[in-house]
């Protein structure tokens, strides 16, 4: 079993920052691709940043400049930093990863976090 487990989220005002973090555990054999998505309330989920397994980023238009993802693979896990941040970043944010797992070393599926809400008001 594999289990990703996001942190950081919370109540900021506009223009503070915040850094999610999300560790992933369990029988995992490699990690390719990490990833955030965001969910606003009313709109379908959207692809925030994604980083590969070497270091190669992107970024969605509406966030660059003010997010970073960057990630750690000694620890299995991803981080988002947020700057800058407006109310129209108010949403659940989810990490995903691609994990080929110890059972399964051949066949890489993507496992979901179980959301960190981040809220931008004043």
């Amino acid at each position: 079993q594999v289990q990703l487990v996001e942190s950081g989220g919370g109540l900021v005002q506009p223009g503070g920052s915040l850094r999610l973090s999300c560790a992933a555990s369990g029988s995992i054999f490699s990690i390719n691709t990490m990833g955030w998505y965001r969910q606003a309330p009313g709109k379908q989920r959207e692809l925030v940043a994604t980083v590969t397994g070497d270091g190669s980023s992107k970024y969605a238009d509406s966030i660059k400049g003010r997010f970073t993802i960057s990630r750690d693979n000694a620890k299995d896990t991803v981080y988002l930093q947020m700057n800058s941040l407006k109310p129209e970043d108010t949403a659940i944010y989810y990490c995903v990863a691609v994990i080929l797992t110890q059972a399964r070393v051949w066949d890489p599926i993507s496992y979901w976090g179980q959301g960190t809400q981040v809220t931008v008001s004043s």
